[in-house]
C-alpha cells in the first residue's frame, strides 16, 4: 500500500514508446500530456532512440507501453521480461492499437492492461484507482476505450530533440521533422488494416488548438518540416484543412506531409492546389496494389484507375505522391510482381518509392477483418501467438521465396541510401522479380534524376 501511495511522485508512473517510424513518439507524449495535467509526474522514454533505464523501472510503481504498431508490440513483448525481472512488483500496462488485438496473449504474460482506442483517459483513471490502493488485476483490465476525449497539447518535454528523429530530404536540403495527429480512428474499414479492427469505422478529432499548440512547441524546438500521422488525414478535410491553414500562417516556412486515400485524393480533387500552396511537401497513398480483385478483397475503395487519376492529380498540381504498396498476398502471383516493378519503371515512380515497398508482406492479427469471410479466412492458419499475426503460406512457394529474396535484398543495402543506391537497390529488386518468373534480365533505370521529397526513416506499415 506505501508504494502505491507514492504513484504522483516523480517517476512513479513511465511511459515507453518502442517505435514510431522514427517520428517523435505521439503515442507517449499525449498521455503525458494528460497525467501531468490530472497531477502525475510520469517518467518518458523513448526506447527507439534511448536505452531502457534500469533505475527508471525499478522506481516505477506503474509501467505503460506504447504500441501503436506490430513492430512496437513485439519489441514491448521482448522488453517485458526485462522489466519484470527488474520491477516484479509493478503494474504494467500495454496501450494502443496493438494492445487489445492482442490482449489474451498479452494477459498470459502477466500484463496487467491492455487499453485501445482513445486511451489518455483510461491511463489516468488506472493511475488514479493504483494511487487509491486498488490491485491491478489481469481479469478486468482489458479494454477497447471509444469515448471523445477533450485534448490539451502533450507533453514532449521529456523527448530527445528533434535532430534525433526522422529528417525531410529534399535534393541537398535536410529539414528536422516533427509530428503531429489532427484525427484518430478511420471512417473506412480497409479489411487489412488494423485501425477498423479497433475503432470500427468511428473517427475522432483532435481539438485544434491542442494540436497547433503542439506544433508551435515542435517548431520552437528546432522542427522544420511535420509530418501528420493521422490514418487518413481527410477523413475529416474540414478539421485538418483548418488546422494546415492555422500552419502556414504561424509558421510560413514549415513544410508538412500526409496520408490521403486515393479515394479521398478524387473526391477531394479541388483541395489538392491549395494544399501544395500551404506546404505540403508529399502525400502518402496506400495503393496496396494494381489488382482490382485484390483491391476489393482489401475493401481499398479504390481501383488501379482511380489510383493513376489521383497520380495524374497529384503530378498536376506539383505533389509527390509516395505510394505503398502491399505486394505479397495469398492472393498475389509472380506475374504482378513483375507488373508492379515494370509499373513503377515505366511511370519513373522509382525516386518516390522506398525499396522496402517491394517487400512488405500481409500481416494478419488477431481481429482482422480478413477473417471475417469464410472464402478469405481459408487462406491464413491458426494465430501464432509468439508472431503476433496468423500464419499463411502462398499456394505457390516461388513466391515465399521471392519475398524472402527481395527483403535480404533491402536489408543487405541498408536504411541510409541515397537516391542514386536506392535505384540501385531497385534495379536488384526487379531483376530478382524478373528472374523467379523466368524472365530475362531488365534493363537498368535510366529516368532522369529528380530531387523527390523523402523521409529519413523508411515508411511502411
Amino acid at each position: 500500500m506505501a508504494a502505491l501511495q507514492t504513484l504522483r511522485t516523480d517517476g512513479a508512473i513511465l511511459l515507453l514508446s518502442l517505435y514510431e517510424l522514427g517520428h517523435a513518439p505521439h503515442g507517449v507524449a499525449m498521455p503525458a500530456g494528460f497525467l501531468e495535467r490530472a497531477g502525475f509526474r510520469p517518467r518518458v522514454l523513448d526506447l527507439a532512440i534511448d536505452r531502457l533505464d534500469d533505475d527508471a523501472v525499478r522506481s516505477a510503481r506503474l509501467i505503460c507501453l506504447s504500441v501503436p504498431m506490430h513492430t512496437a508490440l513485439r519489441l514491448g513483448i521482448a522488453a517485458l521480461a526485462r522489466i519484470r525481472r527488474i520491477n516484479p512488483d509493478a503494474a504494467v500496462c500495454f496501450y494502443g492499437m496493438y494492445a487489445p488485438l492482442h490482449a489474451d496473449h498479452l494477459r498470459s504474460l502477466g500484463v496487467d492492461f491492455a487499453i485501445g482506442g482513445e486511451t489518455e483517459e483510461a491511463l489516468v483513471d488506472v493511475a488514479r484507482s493504483l494511487d487509491a490502493g486498488a490491485p491491478s488485476s489481469t481479469d478486468a483490465g482489458i479494454d477497447v476505450v471509444l469515448d471523445r476525449l477533450r485534448f490539451g497539447p502533450p507533453a514532449r518535454a521529456q523527448l530527445p530533440s528533434p535532430d534525433r528523429y526522422s529528417r525531410l530530404l529534399v535534393g541537398d536540403e535536410t529539414r528536422l521533422g516533427g509530428y503531429a495527429e489532427t484525427t484518430r480512428g478511420c471512417l473506412h474499414r480497409c479489411r487489412h488494416c488494423p485501425v477498423p479492427a479497433v475503432y470500427d469505422g468511428r473517427l475522432f478529432a483532435i481539438d485544434r488548438d491542442s494540436v497547433l499548440a503542439d506544433i508551435d512547441a515542435q517548431v520552437a524546438a528546432g522542427s522544420q518540416h511535420i509530418t501528420f500521422g493521422d490514418p487518413d488525414f481527410w477523413c475529416g478535410p474540414g478539421h485538418s484543412m483548418a488546422i494546415v491553414r492555422a500552419l502556414a500562417e504561424r509558421h510560413p516556412t514549415v513544410t508538412f506531409d500526409a496520408t490521403i486515400k486515393v479515394s479521398h485524393l478524387l473526391r477531394y480533387a479541388d483541395r489538392l492546389g491549395e494544399l501544395r500552396k500551404l506546404g505540403c511537401a508529399f502525400i502518402i497513398t496506400a495503393v496496396e496494389s494494381l489488382r482490382d480483385d485484390i483491391l476489393e478483397r482489401l475493401d481499398k475503395g479504390h481501383t488501379r484507375a482511380d489510383f493513376e487519376r489521383a497520380l495524374a492529380l497529384c503530378e498536376e498540381h506539383g505533389i509527390t505522391m509516395r505510394p505503398t504498396f502491399l505486394p505479397f498476398t495469398p492472393w498475389t502471383n509472380l506475374a504482378d510482381m513483375v507488373e508492379l516493378a515494370d509499373f513503377l519503371y515505366e511511370r519513373e515512380l522509382v525516386d518516390a518509392v522506398d525499396p522496402v515497398q517491394l517487400t512488405v508482406r500481409l500481416l494478419v492479427p488477431r481481429g482482422s477483418l480478413l477473417l471475417d469471410r469464410a472464402e478469405d479466412r481459408a487462406a491464413f492458419g491458426p494465430l501464432d501467438a509468439e508472431a503476433l499475426t496468423h500464419r499463411w503460406q502462398h499456394p505457390d512457394p516461388r513466391v515465399d521465396a521471392l519475398q524472402r529474396e527481395l527483403a535480404g535484398i533491402v536489408e543487405a543495402a541498408g536504411s541510409g541510401t541515397d537516391r542514386l543506391s536506392n535505384r540501385h537497390v531497385f534495379d536488384q529488386l526487379r531483376a530478382a522479380i524478373h528472374r523467379a518468373d523466368g524472365r530475362p534480365a531488365p534493363a537498368a533505370y535510366a529516368a532522369p534524376q529528380r530531387p523527390v521529397p523523402r523521409m529519413t526513416e523508411h515508411w511502411f506499415c
